[in-house]
């Protein structure tokens, strides 16, 4: 399996960011030429290419569009959602910062295409200097008649603009994104209505994650049968990977669909030194973890789902055997429950009562009774919170129970950890140490932070 430059085709240029740069390797020949195709003609395109949205869900883009109720003479929008958070999944924000043309070119072909006239990039506040170039990025593509009135001759006006978010882990989930753009305070929605029919300002919106929307120039310009050839009969095209954690090579590596983790370690030099592979994230944190014993499973959508877990994000962390399954999914879980809205009760609470346990575990005041009270506490969230935040955060317990229960055991029946936290470190550092009597105590405040 060889790597697949498209969206990552000019990274390595000299100033690889700016419009130039994007144009002298062909960037905006898709939307020239979506400019003269009809635009229901482009949303069959992208159906018939097979590219499904690269935010997490998997829900092809073509049909997203395609759900669109038929034009009434009022506003239509486009929302880009660009506020990556996940721990683990860092793929959008680097996109943006390297080639973020990529971007607002399929920000243009898709707002033509679903007759919208103003989108929106909702960006991660937090990453400034994400936000600053893609502001000075569409400044250019405005200067240079990609954007604005009269693109390119064609009569056809856009205007985009770049929203900072407040951070928040919620305002990833595309009605708590909404809420969040029209000044609200980010909490996820009740559907239906999806956005589809009201979304933005109670408009017909579609919401689509970065890479998805960067993807489209390349589909318009090449076919919808040179995305389709690659990767797998049902999860086609290519996409970017992002391993880090214990590999010696971390980084993006953007290759097909239904690539395996054995193959992507040989490409980024394998774990680090001297070290074996013990557990890993196909999908982010959020999603159920794996061992050594899926490193064959295809990443596609449908392989990682019939395994066990969800493709997601396409975050690889990878964690030798110098980690502690319950001190990472602890740490995972501190995230959760201080990234939770607080709208519903079963994951407010759930990730709380998670949380303390977890903590309990790990400091080594945890009982017999623990591990069955944690699969019992998920039992209760999952499929009852009010969106997905609730079912991600139960994801790596439950999964790291089932595959690492003598871990969680050997912590409780030898009252403490029986690793040490800095064999697992890339760095030296000395740990933080913590009485058990006060771990609960400094629970609160951290785990969080680390992640954000």
């Amino acid at each position: 399996m060889t790597l697949t430059p498209v969206l990552t085709d000019t990274w390595d240029k000299d100033r690889s960011w700016r419009l130039a740069t994007y144009e002298r390797a062909g960037g905006y020949a898709g939307l020239k030429k979506a400019l003269k195709t009809e635009p229901a003609h482009l949303v069959q395109a992208v159906k018939d290419s097979g590219l499904r949205g690269r935010g997490g869900a998997g829900f092809p883009t073509g049909m997203k569009w395609g759900f669109l109720p038929p034009p009434d003479g009022g506003p239509r929008y486009l929302v880009v959602n660009a506020d990556e958070s996940e721990p683990g999944t860092c793929k959008d924000i680097p996109l943006m910062l390297a080639s973020p043309q990529h971007l607002i070119e399929g920000v243009a072909i898709t707002s033509y295409a679903i007759g919208c006239d103003h989108a929106f990039i909702y960006v991660r506040g937090e990453v400034l200097h994400v936000y600053r170039r893609l502001l000075n990025a569409v400044e250019e593509a405005y200067r240079a008649g990609y954007l604005g009135k009269n693109i390119q001759g064609s009569g056809y006006d856009l205007d985009v603009t770049v929203h900072a978010g407040a951070g928040a882990y919620i305002c990833g989930e595309e009605t708590a994104l909404l809420d969040s753009l029209e000044g609200l305070r980010g909490q996820p929605r009740l559907k239906p209505p999806f956005p589809a029919v009201a979304g933005l300002y109670a408009r017909p919106t579609v919401v689509n994650n970065v890479e998805s929307i960067a993807s489209v120039p390349a589909i318009v310009a090449k076919g919808a049968d040179w995305f389709s050839s690659m990767g797998t009969e049902k999860s086609q095209g290519h996409g970017l990977f992002s391993l880090s954690g214990h590999v010696t090579k971390p980084g993006q590596y953007e290759a097909p669909l239904g690539i395996t983790l054995r193959e992507l370690l040989d490409l980024a030099g394998g774990v680090r030194a001297g070290h074996e592979l013990k557990f890993w994230t196909p999908g982010g944190s959020s999603t159920p973890i794996f061992t050594a014993d899926h490193l064959d499973v295809p990443l596609d959508y449908e392989s990682v789902g019939a395994a066990g877990s969800m493709l997601g994000t396409r975050a690889l962390q990878i964690f030798d055997e110098t980690v502690c399954v319950v001190r990472a999914t602890a740490r995972w879980t501190d995230f959760y429950a201080h990234e939770s809205c607080g709208k519903c009760t079963p994951c407010r609470e759930g990730t709380y009562w998670l949380k303390q346990v977890l903590h309990r575990i790990e400091s080594g005041d945890g009982g017999d009774a623990d591990i069955e009270l944690l699969l019992d506490l998920c039992d209760n969230i999952l499929g009852r919170a009010f969106c997905a935040l609730g079912d991600g955060a139960v994801s790596p317990i439950t999964s790291s129970i089932n595959l690492f229960r003598e871990e969680y055991q050997a912590h409780i029946d030898g009252h403490g950890c029986p690793f040490d936290p800095s064999a697992s470190a890339l760095f030296p550092y000395t740990p933080k140490t913590t009485s058990p009597g006060a771990a609960l105590v400094g629970a609160a405040g951290a785990g969080a932070g680390g992640h954000r």
